[in-house]
């Protein structure tokens, strides 16, 4: 089987899992992961802007963000987005812009259309991570973040030996168990412009972590600018 033959079983290994995922996951994963998606949005709303929201699933953060800031939201799951579609119509989040199926290794954006790329436990779901934040940088303006909450492997011990032994059927239900922090790291040292900014470790456990990246450029200057007047005045 070729190398894009088994990325693309990936992709429907995926897709297919969070199908099933859909009608329960609120219910599964909702506290469970409060306070990592607390923290993302957060750490979104201090830059603002438009947001996109990659792995946006049912729609679950999208309520707690202000409204005064613009969001499109991006899932690889149908079923996943139908469900956020509907609370966006039941609850009448206007600064929603759009919901779209798509693959978050092949945004369908323009380059540098979003303040802020949030991401939130999907980075060690897609089968080309690097590749995925390549595109999240991509679409991101100069002077935005890339704000993932994101699982990160153990490095010895007994949970790297019980992550390992796990790993088989974590992949079944759509998800990686091993996943390096390493990983991101490099992949922010070969990127030009982009630089890591924050790791922060996240309940439950610690088994996920805050992660936070800026993409270097002018708009740096401008914010810093702007901040200053807001405290000035």
């Amino acid at each position: 089987m070729s190398e894009i033959s088994r990325t693309e079983l990936d992709k429907e290994t995926i897709a297919k899992a969070y199908a099933r995922w859909a009608p329960v996951y609120d219910l599964v994963f909702g506290a469970v992961f409060e306070h990592g998606r607390n923290a993302a949005i957060a750490a979104a709303e201090r830059i603002g802007g438009r947001i996109l929201e990659v792995g946006v699933g049912t729609g679950i953060s999208l309520p707690y963000y202000s409204r005064d800031v613009r969001l499109y939201g991006v899932d690889i799951s149908e079923p996943m987005l139908r469900k956020a579609q509907q609370r966006v119509d039941e609850l009448g989040l206007t600064n929603v812009e759009a919901l779209s199926v798509m693959d978050a290794e092949h945004l369908d954006f323009p380059d540098a259309s979003f303040d802020v790329v949030v991401a939130q436990y999907v980075v060690t779901t897609v089968p080309n991570p690097e590749a995925t934040l390549d595109e999240f940088a991509r679409v991101l303006k100069p002077g935005g973040e890339i704000v993932l909450v994101s699982r990160v492997g153990a490095e010895a011990g007994l949970r790297r030996a019980l992550e390992r032994w796990f790993a088989p059927a974590a992949r079944k239900l759509g998800w990686r168990t091993e996943f390096a922090f390493e990983r991101y790291a490099h992949w922010a040292g070969k990127t030009d412009g982009v630089k890591l900014i924050e790791r922060r470790a996240m309940p439950p456990f610690g088994h996920f972590s805050l992660i936070r990246f800026v993409k270097e450029g002018s708009t740096n200057i401008a914010r810093d600018d702007k901040q200053r007047t807001r405290a000035a005045g």
